[in-house]
C-alpha cells in the first residue's frame, strides 16, 4: 500500500514541483479566475507542508529512497526560485494578505522537515526569512488567519531565534481559550461553521506550534498543549468515523476543492502517534487509503499536463469559492504525512484493518461514540472552596441566633 501512495504523492507534485524546479511555473500552470499572483506560492507551499516528513527521512539506498532524494532536490529547487529576485518565478510575499496564508503552509512544512530547511543552504535561507518577515505586515482577520499568523512567528522563533511574541501567543490564546466550542471542535473565530477548517487549519496547525513552543519551554506552552491534545483526539475520533466503507465522506462547509485534504488532522495524528486509544494505525491507514483511491481512480483531478483541476471529484468550477486559485487544491498533499513514518512503523507494517464505519455496515464489533466533555478547572477548583465558605457562613448564622 505504501508503493501506491508513493506513486499517487508523484502524481500530484510533479508537475508543479517539476516546473518550479526549472524556473518555468509561472509559465506553465493553468490560471483560474485571474488569481495567479497567488497561486503559484499556494501551490509550493501546501506541497512542501504536506511532503515535508517523507522528505526529512534518513538517507536510504532502496528504490524509495533515491526517489525521495529527487524530491529533495526539486523541492530546494523550488523554493530557491521562489525567494530569488532574479528568477523568473519570483514571488513577493509582501504582495498581499494572502500571502500570510500561503508562507505560513510553507513554513509548517519547513518545521516538519529540517532536514529540507538544512539542504537549502545559508544563501536561501537567508532570502526566504527576509520574504517570511514580510507577511508581518499583514494584519490576520479575527478567525484561523490567526493561526498562520502564529505559525509564521513559530517558524521564525526555530529558524532565525526571532520572533514577536504577541503575534504568536495571540492566535493561539484566542483558541485555546475562547473559540473552542466542545467535543473536540474550535468556531473559526467565534461564529461555528460546519465545515472542515478542524482538519484543514485550525488543530493541525495548534497541534505543531504548541509542540514547537513547548520544547522551546515557552510560558503557558505546557498548560496550552494539556488542554489541546484531548480535544484534537476526540476530533480524530469523529474524523476517522467520517469515511464511509466505500471511502466517501460528508460533502459540507467550503474550500472542498481541498478535496481528501478534508483529513489533514487525522493524517497529521498518525504521523505523531497521537491517536486515540481506540484507533489504531493501521484503520487509520485503511481510511484514509479508502479515501484517497475513491478520488484518484479518477483521471479527471487533473488536466493534460498533470496540474490539478478546481473541483471536488474532477473539474467543477461552480462550487469553488471567490478565493480559489488553481493553487488551492494542493492542500489534498496533506492525506499523505503518514509517509513520513518509516517502513516498520506499525502504521505501515501491521496488518489491514477496518475502520469504523467498516465494521458498522459490516456488521462486525466496534466501540460506542463517546462525546468529549471538558472538565471546568476553575469551577473545579472553586467550588469546594465556595462550598467550605458557604458552610462556615451557615454555622455562623446558627451560632449567631
Amino acid at each position: 500500500m505504501r508503493s501506491s501512495w508513493i506513486s499517487h504523492l508523484e502524481k500530484i507534485v510533479f508537475p508543479v514541483l517539476n516546473a518550479a524546479a526549472g524556473d518555468c511555473l509561472k509559465e506553465t500552470m493553468p490560471i483560474y479566475k485571474g488569481r495567479q499572483e497567488f497561486q503559484y506560492l499556494e501551490a509550493v507551499g501546501r506541497i512542501v507542508c504536506g511532503i515535508a516528513p517523507w522528505l526529512n527521512l534518513p538517507q536510504e539506498i532502496s528504490q524509495e529512497g533515491k526517489l525521495r532524494e529527487k524530491y529533495k532536490g526539486l523541492t530546494k529547487n523550488a523554493i530557491s526560485n521562489l525567494v530569488n529576485p532574479k528568477s523568473r518565478d519570483y514571488i513577493d510575499f509582501g504582495l498581499g494578505n494572502q500571502a500570510l496564508v500561503d508562507a505560513a503552509y510553507l513554513a509548517q512544512g519547513l518545521l516538519r522537515a529540517p532536514k529540507l530547511w538544512e539542504a537549502l543552504g545559508s544563501e536561501v535561507q537567508i532570502k526566504l526569512l527576509a520574504e517570511i518577515k514580510k507577511t508581518r505586515q499583514f494584519k490576520p482577520a479575527k478567525n484561523n488567519w490567526l493561526l498562520f499568523a502564529s505559525m509564521i512567528e513559530t517558524f521564525l522563533l526555530i529558524y532565525d531565534n526571532d520572533y514577536n511574541k504577541n503575534r504568536l501567543y495571540y492566535g493561539v490564546r484566542k483558541f485555546i481559550k475562547s473559540y473552542y466550542i466542545g467535543d473536540g471542535f474550535y468556531g473559526d473565530g467565534q461564529d461555528f461553521s460546519m465545515d472542515h477548517y478542524n482538519s484543514f487549519v485550525i488543530h493541525p496547525m495548534l497541534m505543531d506550534i504548541l509542540n514547537h513552543i513547548e520544547k522551546q519551554g515557552l510560558k503557558n506552552s505546557k498548560t496550552y498543549k494539556a488542554k489541546q491534545v484531548p480535544r484534537y483526539k476526540r476530533y480524530i475520533e469523529i474524523q476517522e468515523r467520517m469515511i464511509s466503507p466505500e471511502g466517501a465522506y460528508p460533502v459540507f462547509g467550503r474550500t472542498l476543492i481541498c478535496r481528501f485534504g478534508t483529513f489533514h488532522a487525522l493524517a497529521q495524528a498518525s504521523l505523531l502517534d497521537l491517536l486515540a486509544n481506540n484507533i489504531s494505525p493501521s484503520q487509520v491507514r485503511g481510511a484514509l487509503n479508502a479515501g484517497l483511491k475513491r478520488h484518484m481512480e479518477s483521471d479527471s483531478n487533473s488536466d493534460s499536463e498533470g496540474f490539478m483541476t478546481v473541483g471536488f471529484n474532477g473539474t467543477q468550477e461552480t462550487m469553488a469559492e471567490h478565493y480559489v486559485s488553481s493553487g488551492s487544491a494542493y492542500h489534498c498533499r496533506r492525506i499523505l504525512l503518514p509517509l513520513g513514518l518509516s517502513n516498520n512503523h506499525p502504521c505501515w507494517m501491521d496488518r489491514d484493518s477496518e475502520w469504523t464505519s467498516l465494521k458498522a455496515f459490516s456488521g462486525f464489533e466496534f466501540d460506542a461514540d463517546k462525546s468529549f466533555h471538558e472538565k471546568n478547572v476553575i469551577k473545579e477548583f472553586f467550588m469546594p472552596m465556595i462550598y467550605k465558605c458557604q458552610s462556615a457562613l451557615f454555622k455562623i448564622k446558627k451560632v449567631f441566633k
